[in-house]
């Protein structure tokens, strides 16, 4: 049974259409990335997933479970339990300034009351550990690099159990030798228990982690497969153009 299956996805803005029948499937442990040109609208997907954004037409489903479908009116309290679901890790880490690390990650799990204030300071401490920042319990985001404020903004993620864990070109950001960090984090969550959605433009890190690749180009998916079968043996020219000019920058 799939974890997260998208059907038939669409969405605009105002007359240009930047989503167009977007459907896809994942299995749970798997981790599926996105790769695609600015434009071909990997960001506005994700919106999507997250309920940042509403699609036009199609069906979101989680474990079988409908969180989306098109005419059927969200109140602002079901929004926000859809999105549960589902955890996002920004481009730009989007911390609190105001409190230290092991705040940010604990603020949403101490206000849905996730568990008693001793069991969510230990949750929180073994995800900062499992992110490689037990050191900085206490720092602030302005005395972090732009690659350990990332890390909290995983933990912070990670925190709130998402069935669905999802990364939006979470490197973009960062200076070259601060994305490899980053990336061995991402890297190292990969489990059986931990399925993730991950937009990147990191095409070797792409490779390595990925189950499931999907091109996009101008709004739809061009192109679907392995690893192996999109990046050693893709189908569409798009592909074979997007995938060229990836390798000449």
């Amino acid at each position: 049974m799939p974890v997260l299956e998208v059907k038939n996805i669409k969405k605009s803005f105002g007359k240009t259409k930047v989503l167009k029948d977007v459907s896809f499937s994942l299995e749970k442990g798997q981790v599926l990335v996105i790769i695609g040109s600015s434009g071909s609208g990997k960001t506005t997907l994700l919106r999507c997933l997250n309920f940042l954004e509403t699609p036009d037409e199609g069906q979101i489903l989680v474990n079988s479970k409908t969180l989306f479908t098109p005419g059927q009116k969200y109140t602002d309290e079901q929004i926000r339990e859809n999105r549960l679901h589902f955890g996002l890790v920004f481009q730009n880490f989007n911390l609190f300034p105001q409190y230290n690390v092991l705040q940010n990650v604990l603020l949403a799990p101490t206000l849905l009351k996730k568990g008693t204030p001793e069991q969510l300071q230990q949750q929180g401490k073994d995800l900062l550990e499992r992110v490689g920042l037990s050191d900085k319990l206490e720092s602030y985001p302005y005395q972090l690099s732009g690659g350990q404020q990332q890390r909290v903004a995983i933990a912070r993620a990670l925190a709130m159990q998402p069935e669905v864990l999802c990364f939006d070109e979470p490197t973009s950001a960062l200076d070259p030798e601060l994305t490899g960090e980053v990336l061995r984090v991402i890297k190292g969550l990969k489990s059986a228990d931990s399925t993730m959605v991950v937009v990147t433009h990191e095409m070797e890190f792409a490779r390595s982690v990925a189950d499931v690749v999907i091109y996009m180009a101008d709004g739809v998916i061009e192109e679907m497969g392995t690893p192996e079968q999109v990046f050693d043996n893709p189908q569409s020219e798009k592909t074979k153009a997007f995938l060229h000019g990836a390798q000449s920058f």
